[in-house]
């Protein structure tokens, strides 16, 4: 077998992997970019046989329409994935004109992309080799591949071991060649019941003080999960941004959540913010659920604007902010830029870790219950920090970028 990167090896974004599984036959799995300004982009890929989508997440969907339209290759992702696909792509296109970059596709490569998507099913077969998909945990319609034939190969994409109220948590695969995710390889996230605890206690102290508490969240997967969790408490609440037509895809796709019931009842409930008066509205209520969840566009600039002097109000963060986000920002220096101008906040902030990712802890416990002989770690900065952990016990690669490996 040959593996070779074309992004996403040495770190986090971008994910790309060429696999040969012998010499007639070259698959992709995932093909993204990372939605910096401008994006950073992985190296420029080769006609393939067959692509394969674990998720829709740009940074790993968002270079898949220029593949298929370059090429006019399928595609094999899950139905939400291939929905969610769709919703980023046309999204991606908004941002790259605001930002005034040129974007790697156009709007027609979207349907045409669409239109050569079909899912794994059972199963497809590609030569000699039995390619299935498996619950990754990620989000929803989140998918791991097996690539089955002489050995078993197991392509993870993004994992997450752990059961949320959402999704339930990824499931170990005997393998012989483990490639692995290792976005928090050397960090351990805190029970998620503390986390859960911990954030709603802060959002029932702002609204006890009459505050509003503003939640950004990533529009995919963390928006939903945090409805959920705010639906039981009964808060008077309204969700804004791109994570209510997410929802709405989301919960069309039952199958692939935890308790469709739950989601939907808790969608049905929320008041859906869909234009300006919609959002003057939502300012007098307890709770706003919106994007972005790094805080780099979306309504929740609008509503951190409103309430930023207000030391009973406050913005809850829900996921990892990157490296030069404002959300970063903002947790670093207490400041943030709304509308050109470097603003401090009176208002609480605080940022709770719902990672959708398995932990340090987590990789490793999975890795051991794959019991693979060999195991390639991508997509993280800080592989090192699990290869020390696992090496004396498997053969372990940290490919880069480029490399040409032979397994």
């Amino acid at each position: 077998m040959e593996v070779k990167f074309l992004g996403g090896a040495e770190e986090v974004g971008k994910v790309s992997a060429l696999i040969k599984p012998n010499s007639l036959t070259t698959l992709l799995f995932d093909y993204g970019f990372v939605p910096s300004n401008p994006p950073n982009y992985p190296r420029e890929a080769p006609k393939v046989d067959l692509a394969f989508l674990t998720h829709g997440h740009l940074d790993h969907s968002g270079m898949i329409p220029w593949l298929a339209s370059k090429y006019g290759i399928d595609v094999i992702a899950s139905p939400p994935t291939k929905a969610i696909m769709e919703l980023l792509a046309y999204d991606a296109l908004k941002v790259a004109r605001r930002e005034g970059y040129d974007p790697p596709y156009t709007k027609e490569d979207i349907p045409f992309t669409i239109g050569k998507t079909r899912e794994v099913g059972d199963g497809i077969v590609v030569d000699d080799s039995l390619i299935r998909g498996h619950n990754a945990g990620h989000i929803p319609g989140s998918t791991m591949y097996t690539i089955e034939g002489d050995s078993i190969t197991l392509f993870t994409g993004d994992l997450n071991d752990r059961d949320t109220r959402l999704l339930r948590g990824a499931k170990p695969i005997k393998c012989n060649l483990l490639m692995i995710e290792s976005t928090y390889a050397g960090k351990e996230h805190p029970p998620r019941a503390s986390v859960e605890k911990k954030f709603l206690a802060q959002v029932d102290e702002t609204v006890e003080k009459k505050g509003l508490a503003i939640v950004p969240a990533f529009a995919v997967g963390r928006a939903q999960e945090l409805l959920l969790l705010l639906h039981e408490r009964g808060y008077q609440m309204y969700m804004d941004g791109m994570g209510v037509r997410a929802a709405r895809i989301i919960s069309s796709f039952g199958n692939y959540v935890r308790d469709a019931d739950k989601l939907e009842k808790a969608f049905d409930a929320v008041k859906k913010v869909t234009n300006k008066n919609d959002r003057k509205k939502a300012l007098k209520g307890e709770v706003i659920l919106t994007t972005s969840g790094m805080l780099d566009g979306g309504p929740a600039l609008w509503y951190l604007d409103k309430i930023k002097d207000n030391p009973n109000s406050g913005v809850f963060l829900t996921g990892y902010q990157v490296e030069g986000s404002k959300g970063r920002t903002l947790m670093e220096e207490g400041t943030i830029d709304l509308n050109g101008v470097i603003s401090s906040l009176k208002c609480k902030v605080e940022s709770f870790d719902f990672s959708a990712h398995a932990d340090h802890p987590g990789l490793v416990k999975f890795i051991k219950e794959c019991d693979p002989e060999k195991v390639v770690l991508f997509h993280g900065d800080a592989r090192e920090k699990l290869y020390e952990e696992i090496k004396d016990k498997y053969e372990v690669l940290l490919p880069q970028n480029g490399e040409l490996l032979e397994i």
